[in-house]
């Protein structure tokens, strides 16, 4: 039996989905989930939505984007850009809402990697979900399997994979609108400055958008020093749902 990799739960009027890696049939059991707690809830419909990606390695990218074209309607998923003309493409949603418009908090750490830093991208650049956490991994190329004349095998890195907005995900990762991996005290500080509508990452999140490669080593050890990666914490969740349950705290979370 194959490792379950999605799970669902309730924390008070909060829908948990819990994404452990992208596997073969990850998106249909997102939809599948979205519409049980939106369509036909048999209790009455989550008001938000936390998507857990702690811990998550990636897995199929094509998952990835079905999973983004659950929540995003219009936009960019993500960008590849390469040497040769077959590397460069641009990915778009597709889909339909199916949260209805629903707030979402994602939950990344420092392990959370590839296909998962896609989809966090994908929300936070589109404005659709405040991203709560640390610095994820930054694994953000895409290789390919070349065969050898001795039935060997050589690995080539084919593309690198872009955000929305055009910055690279190799080496810098994902940042957090939200910082827990500096302390308890330093994410209840967060959530203060974000509900008087004063972002702490702000600016950080700014110069990431802005990066274009090659991004010089000093600017990438800057800009993730400022949440550095660490796994996530047991208050990484509560700290989720009170961002969420705050509507300014949310609007300065999601705004560029």
């Amino acid at each position: 039996m194959p490792p379950q990799t999605f799970r669902t739960a309730r924390q008070g009027d909060v829908l948990v989905l819990r994404i452990t890696a992208f596997s073969s049939d990850t998106a249909d059991q997102l939809g599948e989930a979205l519409l049980m707690a939106f369509d036909h809830p048999a209790a009455p419909a989550p008001r938000s939505l936390v998507l857990d990606l702690r811990g998550n390695r990636g897995g199929f990218l094509r998952e990835a984007i079905r999973v983004v074209d659950n929540i995003l309607s219009a936009g960019i998923v993500a960008r590849t850009d390469g040497r040769h003309p077959d590397a460069r493409r641009v990915w778009h949603a597709a889909g339909m809402d199916l949260t209805q418009g629903r707030p979402i908090a994602i939950l990344v750490d420092g392990r959370t990697a590839s296909s998962a830093e896609i989809v966090t991208a994908a929300l936070s650049d589109n404005g659709r979900a405040a991203v709560v956490g640390s610095a994820t991994m930054g694994k953000g190329l895409i290789q390919i399997l070349v065969p050898l004349p001795n039935e060997g095998e050589l690995s080539l890195s084919w593309s690198r994979i872009l955000a929305p907005d055009g910055w690279p995900l190799q080496s810098l990762g994902v940042l957090p609108s939200l910082c827990t991996s500096l302390g308890a005290d330093g994410a209840t500080r967060g959530l203060e400055r974000l509900a008087q509508g004063d972002a702490p990452m702000g600016a950080v999140l700014r110069r990431q958008r802005q990066a274009r490669v090659p991004v010089l080593p000093s600017e990438i050890t800057a800009l993730r020093s400022a949440c550095p990666p660490a796994e996530g914490r047991d208050g990484d969740l509560q700290a989720a749902v009170t961002l969420l349950s705050n509507p300014e705290a949310y609007r300065t979370a999601t705004a560029k």
